[in-house]
């Protein structure tokens, strides 16, 4: 070989072992505005997304990402946050399932997918939230937002003051509804770490998970824009979105063996892209990782003696799940502790923190689950605590 066709040789090499990404994989190449479309680091499947995550559900750790934290419309999945407070205000008894909500000229005037209500009509809450969970109502999502603070732009300051309490760094809501607005935005991550909180409201479950629902007596009929919940198994809660500046958008969540997963995909182009986006998501997170199981939740895991109680001892209930999610074939060598004390002094209130159930692996702290009293216990009486000695001592069995 010629010394011009040795050089070239030499740099064609070059340049093929440039072009592959650590592990000898080819590096990601950049899709449609410079997003990649693969994520190299985690070697999780492509997707079309621009930004995609799967979340454990129980810990928050995410087990897959492509571009998580970048800012993106989403559409109607803007009302996981309408759900959330609506769901809240429900559980701190600031409105209840039966209050009549009217409908204003404002929550009137929303185009977009609506139940078509006419100023001055009135439905209950409860009605309203099916709207909105099940037929996406932007009519709906306004006149709960409206029930619940008075007008719609308090209702946007609630949902912006409850994304930063809950750590979301790249969410800011202009509307309660999704439809399209400057400066309206959240990322992939942001979204999963909204839905994990909707997740704990039993309400919010309830309603998510309907997939056709009958309103106005059967004149109108809803069907659940979210098509997972007959087309994968496990799934039971989320939201789609959908409008020409978000592109295809979804957040959802399943369970299978007892772990529960969150997958959110924003700005996928192609119709039904967004379902076949989660789907592969899915797929790989059930297929690579597992749960690892310690105790359920409200399950009694230590006996705590009460000092000068009416009752002598208290259960110690877990709060949550003790299970860790891993990645299959690494999940040997779990332990679990109950750091709680043998006696405590009473009163003792229920759902009083009594300490914590550890889980370790090789002497490392993988999780931590708040352990609190089953019951309420009062403080005995003086005259009842005698009692109690002198039956203790002149008892012999």
């Amino acid at each position: 070989m010629n010394p011009g066709k040795k050089i070239i040789t030499l740099l064609l090499t070059v340049l093929l072992l440039l072009s592959l990404a650590p592990g000898g994989a080819p590096a990601a190449l950049p899709g449609e505005n410079g997003v990649q479309t693969a994520t190299a680091d985690t070697g999780g499947p492509e997707t079309t997304g621009k930004s995609a995550v799967i979340m454990d559900a129980l810990s928050g750790k995410l087990l897959y990402a492509k571009e998580p934290d970048q800012r993106l419309p989403m559409a109607s999945v803007t009302k996981l946050m309408t759900l959330l407070l609506a769901v809240e205000a429900v559980e701190q008894g600031k409105v209840s399932l039966t209050d009549r909500v009217v409908t204003s000229e404002n929550a009137w005037s929303m185009g977009g997918s609506q139940i078509y209500l006419e100023p001055g009509e009135e439905m209950s809450m409860e009605e309203m939230l099916i709207a909105v969970a099940v037929g996406s109502a932007n009519d709906a999502s306004v006149a709960v937002g409206e029930h619940i603070t008075g007008t719609e732009e308090a209702f946007v300051d609630m949902m912006n003051q409850r994304a930063a309490e809950l750590g979301c760094k790249n969410t800011n809501f202009v509307n309660p509804t999704g439809l399209p607005a400057e400066n309206h935005y959240t990322s992939a991550k942001d979204m999963a770490i909204i839905l994990k909180k909707c997740l704990d409201y039993p309400l919010f479950m309830s309603i998510s998970s309907i997939y056709e629902y009958d309103l106005r007596g059967g004149d109108f009929k809803l069907w659940n824009t979210n098509k997972l919940l007959k087309w994968y198994k496990g799934v039971d809660a989320g939201k789609t979105g959908w409008t020409n500046e978000a592109s295809y958008c979804l957040a959802s969540s399943g369970e299978r063996d007892g772990m529960r997963l969150i997958v959110v995909v924003l700005g996928t182009t192609e119709p039904r892209s967004h379902f076949r986006e989660s789907i592969k998501l899915y797929n790989y997170g059930f297929a690579r990782f597992t749960a690892v199981k310690l105790a359920k939740e409200g399950e009694a895991v230590k006996t705590v003696k009460v000092f000068k109680g009416v009752a002598e001892q208290v259960d110690a209930v877990t709060t949550a799940p003790v299970a860790v999610v891993v990645p299959k074939g690494e999940d040997k060598d779990y332990t679990g502790a109950v750091a709680v004390p043998d006696e405590i002094t009473a009163p003792v209130t229920k759902g009083q923190v009594l300490g914590d159930y550890l889980v370790t692996r090789d002497g490392k702290e993988m999780l931590k689950v708040p352990v609190v009293a089953s019951a309420g216990v009062e403080k005995a009486s003086i005259f009842q605590q005698m009692y109690r000695v002198m039956h203790k001592l002149y008892t012999f069995e």
